[in-house]
């Protein structure tokens, strides 16, 4: 596919820098069947078919951007975490994770940035420039016996978009992470599932539909850009995914009953269609780099909740895959011409998924 299909002009007054003033109170373009309606996610529950099963995903965002100062120079540096290293054994000096950075020199094996009570050593830079370093928390007063996972809650900072101009403040530590995050590890948040409240979770729950979790930490690939003309020469960006086994035998109920099964996200297609790739879907971990783009055979998900995505990106042809590529970008059009607000605090699309 020409990744220059997947394209539609956006104002750039449209990106969202700010969440809407309620969690749940955004705009919501309802497509579910052939006429787009202009709703807001608090009719969210009255709208999805009763009885369905709504997967979420409930990974946590880190407070990835540590911003400090070179050991030694003092000069300013930054360092932003991109995922565990799984890679690495136990480390009980401290975790590894692989991450960028930024300074005014190259960042280089065994240069220290000191972030409050967090030390970020260099171990190592791969050849894609990648950064693996160790993460620990300094002895002393300074730390109050501070774990690593609260000393990087103080003085980490939440990773906003690129595209958010802003420097991120108090607000974003809730209004940049779900209602349902549990599991540490997205450097990136799964923005449909900010729409959700625990009121309309209940309201669900109420109308006879199941909640089920899965995780998938999103990573900072979400956003890198797509610089080749065929999609199919795109390196997709890898990102660790988990089935519970409640969940699986949820979907495995919903299905032999044909209940719909919708997901809130993108993020959730990702984990449970190549949970499914290979046959059946089955609980457990794993790590996936798949490209969905239209063409694609679904084979878990009936129904998505969706932010409005970049032209000319990996999301965007997931969704014209799952609702039909036309169908999606003419929505697209209502949304701009009615002004919906676009991206990661944005509003969201609610559209069934329609036949190759």
């Amino acid at each position: 596919m020409r990744v220059d299909t997947f394209s539609y002009h956006l104002d750039e007054s449209l990106i969202a820098s700010e969440p809407s003033s309620a969690r749940d109170g955004a705009r919501l373009l309802s497509a579910l069947g052939d006429s787009p309606a202009d709703r807001h996610i608090v009719e969210l529950p009255a709208l999805l078919p009763e009885g369905a099963l709504v997967l979420v995903n409930d990974t946590r965002v880190v407070p990835a951007r540590l911003l400090g100062h070179k050991r030694g120079s003092g000069g300013r540096a930054e360092i932003f975490l991109v995922r565990r290293d799984d890679e690495a054994h136990d480390d009980k000096d401290g975790e590894r994770w692989l991450a960028l950075g930024r300074a005014s020199k190259a960042l280089k094996p065994g240069a220290f940035v000191d972030v409050g009570p967090i030390a970020a050593e260099v171990l190592d830079k791969r050849d894609d420039g990648t950064l693996v370093v160790r993460l620990s928390v300094l002895d002393g007063d300074r730390t109050g016996g501070a774990s690593l996972r609260d000393a990087l809650e103080a003085h980490g900072h939440m990773p906003l978009p690129p595209y958010i101009r802003r420097p991120d403040v108090a607000s974003d530590r809730t209004r940049y992470q779900t209602v349902f995050a549990k599991h540490d590890g997205a450097v990136a948040a799964p923005t449909a599932g900010l729409h959700l409240t625990e009121a309309l979770l209940g309201a669900m729950t109420a109308r006879g539909m199941e909640i089920a979790p899965v995780t998938l930490h999103v990573g900072l690939g979400t956003f890198q850009p797509v610089t080749v003309a065929d999609l199919d020469d795109h390196p997709m960006h890898t990102e660790r995914y988990a089935i519970p086994e409640s969940t699986a035998r949820a979907i495995e109920g919903a299905r032999a009953a044909r209940r719909p099964i919708v997901a809130i996200g993108t993020t959730v297609v990702r984990a449970v269609e190549s949970a499914a790739a290979e046959g059946p879907l089955r609980a457990g971990t794993g790590e996936t780099r798949l490209l969905i783009q239209p063409g694609y055979a679904f084979r878990v998900v009936d129904v998505l909740l969706t932010n409005f995505h970049l032209p000319q990106s990996t999301l965007l042809a997931l969704v014209c895959a799952f609702g039909g590529q036309q169908r999606v970008l003419d929505l697209y059009a209502h949304a701009t011409a009615g002004r919906y607000r676009f991206f990661s605090y944005g509003d969201a699309m609610l559209i069934d998924r329609r036949a190759r």
